[in-house]
């Protein structure tokens, strides 16, 4: 524990942190403190971790560590592996709970970086399967998981860059290597330009040359417009293959067209037009103008008071006791004539009704069928402006549909195959974290036995020779291999120097007698001075803005909570303005079992149940108290005959008891006059 509390104490006083702590003042930190320091050290992982945990509920605060935590895959110690120990310590600030994990992040910052920042790309959104049933949900996510791939493959990418062994140094040298052979190039272009020279014909071979190199050329461009040429062919083919479709659709579209069918369908689309223009829209025109009547009356009345609803409710309730009465009459009327017609007219009205319902279907249908249309030819508009071709349709929808549906497949078994490596590679890590574990248990140990035997050291010495010897041969054998190369490279080097040493001296030279002419000390100190007053001023300027913006966050999140909360009541005045609606409409509604599903409806069945029930119950408790009295009598006579009947018992006891004692004395006598 002590080591553990040295190297936290250690890291922490280092880089970025700079806590400044000994063993003794962080030993003896308060859990909010220690908690603060777990927060600091957790948002230099991970920036979006920065905050003060005074500003946090403990329970967040709890949340948000284990889930970056666990993201980060950190495995509480053995004594700590249940969860609800573990977060009660979290929670508390416990040390046995805190320094493990602050021992653990300290040890592999730089790798835990990494992992955070490729946990914000690469930490899959989870989405119910229900979900994913929507095409354009599914297509989205399989998107977002190609985005997640390919940012995986660019990662890949930039880390083999990184560690291929590129530097500046490395890309000079090669720049250096370049001009020396271009200088070379230069030399020996020079001088087979002097052996040609000396030719008799050197100019007709130099010019057959240019135009061997112009017909290569004029070669290239010539396949590359016999290939955009093959591609042309290839779209006007399609071209004629969609019209050959569309003109067989058509022929097969005109077999059909009979004068009889086309007079028939005619026929039933002048009825349905004349349906909807004769009744349909006159009367939903109509429902509309009242319903803008009936608003327009309401809007002009001015605002009702609780005695002006009480009068209508006083109203609605007279109403609705009239209503019952004419019911009760006409049901204790109950014509059987009306009753047949009663049904008819029920058939009559189920009937309208469906009529009603499909002609708003077909509305509906016409609407979504221009959309669709609407649609389809913008969608071909924007496409013959992209790429000047028709949209795929028929055939070639359907080879297509079929690629993508066995590249679908191969897709998912490829999943599964990354998944089972993902899977395999998650059994590796840990594998190589435990015998790494194992390695420094055994290294422990052979520390602890090198020490008792005092030759501590003697283990990493000799590993260290080895790896020193092992250096030492390569580094040899690379000496043997190049030590020519290196002797001219010596050679150049040393010529290079001097030349820069001669043209350098006169520089030095002028820079010297400039120096000694130009003193910059007292200028850069005052320049310090100005910048370190602009610092400060700066900073202070700092902090007062800090200020601002916390208030102004927290009068944000204050703002936020008042519009959700006004939100939350308009959706349930909405909800409660539906519901009146809807209660409206069923009791307006002349279908009887709509009515019945209202409210009111439902209330007042119950309600002369409960009445029924009353009546019933005041005529049993009238009963009970006519034969109260009665009762009471009977079971007085009841008691008293049971106390008649217990005393009876006890008396047939004494009896019996007082006989068996006078035969016993009767006996005994008996006894004594024989003898």
């Amino acid at each position: 524990m002590s080591e553990q509390l040295k190297f936290i104490v250690e890291q922490l006083n280092k880089d970025p942190f700079k806590k400044n702590f000994n063993l003794i003042t962080f030993d003896n930190l308060e859990p909010m403190q220690l908690l603060q320091i777990l927060n600091d050290v957790l948002a230099e992982i991970d920036p979006k971790q920065v905050m003060d945990i005074r500003e946090e509920m403990p329970d967040q605060t709890v949340k948000r560590m284990s889930a970056l935590l666990g993201m980060l895959k950190y495995r509480p110690p053995g004594n700590l592996s249940d969860v609800s120990t573990f977060r009660q310590g979290l929670v508390t600030g416990s040390k046995p709970v805190v320094h493990p994990i602050l021992h653990w992040l300290l040890q592999r910052v730089h790798e835990l970086k990494k992992r955070a920042y490729l946990a914000r790309f690469l930490v899959k959104l989870e989405v119910p399967a229900d979900f994913l049933q929507d095409d354009v949900i599914n297509d989205t996510y399989h998107q977002y998981e190609e985005l997640v791939e390919g940012f995986k493959t660019y990662h890949k990418e930039c880390e083999q860059l990184r560690t291929s062994g590129f530097s500046t140094a490395e890309i000079r040298r090669d720049i250096g290597a370049m001009e020396e052979e271009k200088d070379q190039l230069i030399k020996r272009v020079d001088r087979l330009k002097k052996r040609v020279e000396s030719m008799s014909n050197h100019q007709w071979m130099l010019e057959q040359a240019r135009q061997l190199r112009v017909e290569k050329e004029r070669e290239e461009s010539l396949t590359d417009q016999k290939q955009e040429q093959k591609n042309q062919l290839f779209q006007a083919e399609q071209r004629l293959q969609r019209s050959q479709h569309q003109l067989k659709d058509l022929q097969q579209a005109a077999t059909d067209a009979s004068p009889e069918s086309l007079m028939k369908r005619l026929e039933e689309e002048i009825k349905i037009n004349s349906y909807m223009a004769s009744e349909k829209l006159p009367k939903d025109l109509e429902g509309m103008r009242r319903t803008v009547q009936y608003l327009q009356k309401v809007a002009s009345e001015p605002a009702m008071g609780q005695a002006d609803l009480q009068e209508l409710e006083d109203k609605i309730k007279e109403c609705d006791s009239q209503i019952n009465q004419l019911i009760e009459k006409r049901m204790m009327r109950n014509d059987p004539m009306d009753d047949k017609l009663a049904l008819y007219r029920q058939q009559a009205s189920i009937i309208v009704r469906r009529k009603e319902s499909k002609a708003e279907e077909l509305q509906e249908a016409r609407e979504e069928l221009a959309a669709a249309e609407r649609e389809l030819r913008q969608r071909s508009s924007q496409a013959q402006a992209s790429d000047g071709a028709e949209v795929i349709r028929g055939d070639e929808l359907k080879h297509l549909v079929v690629k993508l549906r066995s590249k679908g497949t191969m897709y998912k078994k490829k999943r599964l195959d990354i998944a089972e490596l993902k899977a395999e590679y998650g059994v590796l890590q840990r594998t190589e974290e435990i015998l790494r574990q194992r390695h420094e248990i055994v290294q422990q140990k052979l520390q602890t036995v090198e020490a008792e035997k005092g030759i501590s050291g003697y283990s990493d010495t000799q590993e260290e020779l080895e790896r020193v010897s092992a250096i030492k041969s390569e580094l040899d054998e690379k000496k043997g291999r190049t030590l020519d190369g290196m002797s001219e490279m010596v050679k150049k080097l040393n010529s290079m120097i001097v030349e820069k040493k001669s043209a350098l001296a006169p520089i030095i030279k002028e820079l010297r007698s400039l120096r000694q002419r130009y003193q910059l000390n007292q200028e850069y100190e005052e320049k310090k001075v100005q910048y370190e007053s602009c610092a400060a001023g700066l900073e202070s300027n700092r902090s007062k803005l800090e200020q601002e913006v916390k208030i102004l966050r927290e009068e944000k999140a204050q703002d936020e909570n008042h519009y959700h909360h006004i939100n939350s009541m308009s959706e349930i005045v909405d909800m409660q303005i539906q519901r009146a609606a809807e209660e409206m409409k069923a009791y307006v509604s002349s279908d009887p079992d709509e009515k019945k599903k209202a409210i009111r409806e439902v209330y007042m069945k119950s309600i002369s149940e409960q009445e029924l029930l009353g009546k019933k119950l005041r005529e049993k408790q009238k009963m009970v108290k006519g034969s109260h009295t009665i009762n009471m009598e009977q079971m007085k006579m009841w008691r008293d005959l049971e106390q008649l009947m217990e005393c009876k018992g006890q008396c047939f006891i004494r009896a019996q008891s007082q006989a068996s004692i006078g035969q016993v004395i009767q006996e005994e006598g008996e006894d004594r006059l024989v003898l």
